[in-house]
């Protein structure tokens, strides 16, 4: 169930939130829970160690954004794998902005075609007649094709469906040739005027070589603006599968997702979309014609994480992101830097080349070898475990770090007691050197580190 996948991820985070510090084991310990709870939730196999191997090497390499704890970042690092199953990449709170214009963005001035498949029982027939009501709602002329020739009753379920929302529906119950249907049906309602057609095709099963090939004859036939597949909520594992399946035979373009209340685990349905790199549009959450719900992943994602809607959280970080900076600058230029900005700009200026800085600092133009560059970056790496297995009191105040304190931070870091030693002798030289000049600030620093 997804109230399971919901308490069950849960009580991984109030793991990690209650640890008194955040090290390897504790991350292991927080990825196997990661898995124990997909897998409980039917997500594919190759799906969970994908998410589990990204959330550890991400939590261990990547440093927080300024301004954003390292708890809280493992936390959006697992909040965007979990995205990235669902087809969310980059920006997610702007891709959630977008996502109901992305939608109804057909084009205009012409007739534009949505192809439905799924599997037999999804609600695809059901679905159909939503998705109309919600278009019209939103202001389009909507035509619908019963184009489901096998299974009886379809087309009559699917009038009975739009007469409620006043939808024409074109049906020809004297054949059963389904793509000569969906020809006749597009031709019909291009001729009334209609901006939309939706055309509902028979379930069918990834083995029925039949109806694959007749799914790609309709495909063909419409040249679809956009393909939408239906999994049902409750499919478990073999959603997987029966995505790839269709996929593979046309190009899934959206997903929408049925029967997905308290009783469907959902992790099967949600790696559909992940196999098809096609992003979950709707959600079916009712028997009646207008529950058909805008997909919203930041919501989705952040209620199993118990999170409420996360977008609030990103935006803080943002911001949290903008003020540290200024802060750091302000704390860098009067000498009360703290071991955390040190390292910023440690890492500022690997970002910006340090052959690059070198070649242009008198007096050393041609002298550091690349050797000694990579020294450098080998040292900086060391220093982003050192610094990252220290308490906040200790990156705030590192005179407090006594040799006790040092062999926890070395064996947390996995580095040795002198490279704790090294990182704290080239944080205070470096804030000596500031506050005497600024001007030899680089020269010196280099020296401290052995290259001068």
């Amino acid at each position: 169930m997804l109230d399971n996948l919901r308490s069950s991820l849960g009580a991984a985070l109030k793991k990690l939130v209650g640890a008194s510090d955040v090290n390897e084991e504790l991350i292991d310990s927080l990825c196997k829970d990661v898995q124990r709870a997909l897998l409980q939730s039917d997500v594919n196999v190759r799906l969970v160690l994908t998410i589990t191997q990204n959330l550890k090497k991400r939590s261990l390499e990547e440093s927080p954004p300024k301004g954003l704890s390292r708890k809280n970042h493992i936390v959006s690092i697992l909040y965007d794998e979990l995205s990235r199953l669902m087809g969310y990449k980059g920006d997610l709170a702007a891709q959630n902005n977008q996502l109901e214009e992305q939608v109804i963005s057909f084009v205009p001035g012409k007739l534009n075609t949505v192809l439905m498949f799924g599997i037999q029982g999804s609600g695809k027939t059901t679905v159909t007649a939503k998705l109309a009501r919600w278009l019209t709602k939103h202001g389009y002329h909507v035509g619908v094709v019963g184009a489901d020739t096998w299974r009886p009753g379809a087309l009559t379920q699917l009038k009975m469906n739009c007469i409620k929302i006043n939808v024409e529906v074109f049906g020809d119950e004297s054949t059963k040739n389904a793509p000569s249907i969906v020809k006749n049906g597009i031709a019909y309602f291009r001729d009334a005027g209609a901006d939309v057609v939706i055309i509902d095709t028979a379930g069918r099963h990834k083995d029925e070589t039949e109806l694959l090939d007749e799914m790609k004859k309709m495909y063909e036939i419409s040249k679809p603006e956009l393909i939408l597949l239906v999994i049902d909520g409750t499919i478990g594992q073999q959603a997987y599968n029966q995505a790839k399946s269709f996929h593979d035979t046309v190009p899934v373009g959206g997903i929408i997702i049925t029967k997905l209340d308290g009783t469907a685990k959902g992790g099967g349905a949600l790696a559909a979309s992940a196999v098809t790199g096609a992003k979950i549009f709707f959600i079916g959450n009712g028997e009646r014609i207008d529950d058909l719900e805008v997909f919203s992943p930041t919501r989705f994602v952040g209620r199993l994480l118990g999170m409420g809607d996360i977008k609030a959280i990103l935006d803080l970080a943002k911001d949290l992101e903008i003020q540290a900076d200024e802060n750091q600058s302000k704390r860098v230029l009067s000498g009360k830097m703290t071991i955390e900005d040190f390292y910023a700009q440690m890492e500022s200026v690997g970002k910006m080349g340090f052959r690059n800085i070198i070649d242009n600092l008198p007096g050393l133009s041609g002298v550091v070898k690349e050797d000694q560059l990579d020294a450098i970056q080998g040292k900086l790496e060391k220093w982003r475990y050192i610094i990252q297995s220290m308490t906040n009191e200790e990156k705030k105040n590192p005179e407090i770090i006594n040799d006790s304190r040092r062999k926890r931070i070395a064996r947390g870091s996995g580095v040795a007691e002198h490279d704790v030693k090294d990182l704290i002798k080239n944080f205070n030289n470096s804030k000596s050197m500031i506050k005497q000049s600024k001007g030899r600030q680089m020269q010196g620093m280099l020296r401290r580190m052995g290259i001068g």
